[in-house]
């Protein structure tokens, strides 16, 4: 495998890029970033200074992954998702004058392995969203979001849960979840998903 650049994608002479990775036209990743290995950065798509990727991600079209965000393995971004980093944005302080990087502290966006950030999101920094959950298109994520859930509206509200498949789960007569896809098991234990093992 090798690292594939697009000649229109502006990446910084010190991103690391995983082996297999592909950033495609018009794509920014800046300095400090870190791509993890068959990575995939649509057309459009910006990842801010210092940001973490791990293995096997796919940043969609026209997103927008702000430092310092953090995202686990097999992570999906959705097209024209935003992940935020200023808790109270302003351009200007108080007094008039235009802020600059030391008139702020960045708050990024964590998100765990295997969850999908649907198209048009947005998560506002600083929250994380659980392992393998689901945020569904347009949602605004303004809490954390635990592990397997799916959270859909403005703001995002947890309306059900979701297996490693992407599925959502049925709930059975006995309490316990399943997925429709795989047959896998789960069971909440204090408000928590977990897979019966």
């Amino acid at each position: 495998m090798t690292v594939k650049v697009a000649a229109s994608a502006d990446v910084d002479t010190d991103v690391e890029l995983g082996d297999g990775t592909q950033v495609w036209h018009l794509a920014q990743v800046r300095e400090g970033a870190v791509l993890g290995e068959r990575c995939v950065v649509g057309r459009g798509a910006y990842i801010g200074s210092g940001v973490q990727v791990g293995a096997d991600c796919k940043i969609q079209n026209y997103a927008l992954v702000y430092e310092p965000a953090s995202l686990a393995d097999g992570v999906f971004v959705g097209p024209a998702a935003v992940l935020t980093n200023d808790q109270y944005p302003r351009a200007i302080n108080p007094d008039g004058s235009i802020k600059s990087a030391s008139d702020w502290h960045a708050v990024g966006v964590d998100v765990g392995r295997g969850a999908s950030i649907g198209a048009r999101a947005v998560c506002v920094a600083p929250v994380r969203v659980g392992a393998w959950a689901t945020v569904a298109a347009g949602a605004v994520v303004t809490r954390d979001v635990p592990d397997f859930a799916i959270v859909a509206g403005v703001p995002a509200r947890q309306v059900g849960w979701v297996g490693h498949a992407g599925r959502p789960l049925v709930e059975g007569e006995d309490g316990r979840w399943s997925c429709p896809t795989t047959g896998a098991v789960y069971e909440t234990v204090d408000s928590q998903l977990r897979e019966v093992v």
